[in-house]
């Protein structure tokens, strides 16, 4: 079965699950063509197999800029299917935020629909499926109204939770032939705005990674705190450099090392300043697969402080390596962590407990390093990118040939 695999930027330095995803769905014999909307920035090709995958993505903003293209494309459907072209024209209109600018966002996605459909249509793609529920999917379900190919999205949150009614969630759940939630809470959410109608395509296909590359090594030396992500807000990376001052005040000797980048990384750096902790914490930028993999290996612990979150596949890695891990108790982290099971857990916002919950990890290390074991079983089970990959091709196939009634955790396909 022939797919696209569609999202707002394509490769990119935060978003490898989806890049594993499309590898293993190659392996079970799938051929994808990736497309993004924006070409990704340099900075975010951080090995060999994103430069690749970034040289072959078709970028539709970049075909829709060529002004005999975007004609010869919209003039297609519209001479071929005049009827399909109308209504989705309608659809634009109808699905956007109030007001001109609303209006016009909406007819942008229109424009750059009829160019995706039309590179659909050529490769002969009998499905395609977004990433992202945002302004990416309104393309995706554009495209697939005026081609007439099915669509599918993966719902990630937690963003697109907080404007619903402006992104139109519940018209794009309609127009889907199913959606993949990344987990239970994501699930919910998305019940909250589809029609009950529509619940039963609601499916949970979970972002994954690969275990088998993840080995635990000694740590030795100081102890190094790790935390992987944006620098942004929504992140709370503030918090945990008051806890690393903190427990430095307290006699600890250890560091932090922040792995990504992010709009706050300035303000970040300079708190790092104010608080004397130069050379304690260190900023590295983004780095690949294998970097992350190899300095999750050594860490004494990640910690994830975030204040809104989907399912951070940081923390699948982070457990797969063997690594003690504390986050905060929101959305899907619970569905992952749990408490003294396989990890730590924090209400968000609260540096007291966050601090208390780092200085008992790191004192009682044969205990933290039993709910690392018992974490990286869970990953293997139930967050393995292979397995996960099978259960979405369950899915394209299944609404394919017009099965319905599909359980909510699919069955990986053989």
């Amino acid at each position: 079965m022939k797919i696209a695999y569609l999202t707002g930027e394509y490769p990119r330095a935060t978003d490898t699950f989806i890049q594993r995803e499309v590898a293993s769905l190659r392996d079970l014999g799938h051929e994808v063509l990736t497309c993004s909307i924006r070409r990704t920035e340099p900075v975010h090709h951080v090995g060999a197999e994103q430069k690749a995958e970034a040289a072959k993505t078709f970028h539709v903003l970049r075909a829709a800029k060529n002004p005999v293209g975007l004609l010869a494309a919209h003039l297609r459907f519209l001479v071929t299917g005049p009827t399909k072209y109308a209504a989705t024209l309608k659809l634009a209109l109808t699905t956007g935020s109030p007001g001109l600018k609303g209006r016009f966002y909406q007819l942008i996605y229109f424009a750059e629909a009829a160019v995706l459909a039309n590179r659909l249509r050529g490769e002969g793609i009998q499905h395609l499926h977004n990433h992202i529920a945002t302004s990416s999917a309104s393309v995706a379900m554009l495209a697939s109204k005026m081609s007439g190919i099915p669509f599918s999205f993966t719902l990630h949150g937690p963003d697109i939770f907080f404007a619903a009614d402006k992104w139109r969630l519940d018209e794009k759940i309609r127009q889907a032939s199913f959606v993949a939630c990344i987990s239970h809470y994501c699930r919910s959410q998305a019940m909250i705005s589809a029609a009950p109608a529509d619940w039963a395509k609601l499916h949970i296909v979970h972002c994954g990674i690969s275990p088998e590359k993840y080995k635990r090594q000694p740590v030795e030396g100081t102890p190094r705190l790790l935390f992987v992500g944006r620098l942004a807000a929504v992140k709370g990376v503030p918090l945990l450099l008051d806890c690393v001052a903190w427990l430095v005040a307290q006699g600890h000797d250890l560091a932090l090392d922040l792995i990504g980048d992010g709009p706050d990384r300035a303000k970040l750096e300079a708190k790092v300043k104010t608080l004397g902790l130069e050379g304690r914490v260190i900023f590295h930028g983004y780095r690949n697969q294998d970097e992350v993999a190899d300095v999750l290996s050594r860490a004494a612990l990640f910690v994830l402080p975030s204040f809104a979150e989907g399912l951070p596949v940081v923390l699948m890695e982070a457990l797969a390596a063997e690594c003690p891990s504390i986050a905060t108790r929101i959305a899907g982290i619970p569905e992952l962590v749990r408490e003294g099971e396989t990890g730590r857990m924090v209400d968000p916002g609260d540096v007291d407990a966050l601090c208390e919950a780092i200085s008992q990890t790191l004192a009682d290390p044969k205990a933290s390093a039993k709910m690392a074991r018992q974490g990286k079983a869970v990953v293997t089970a139930d967050f393995n990118s292979a397995i996960e990959a099978a259960r979405l091709s369950t899915l394209f196939h299944a609404y394919a040939n017009g099965m319905r009634d599909l359980p909510v955790r699919p069955v990986p396909r053989t």
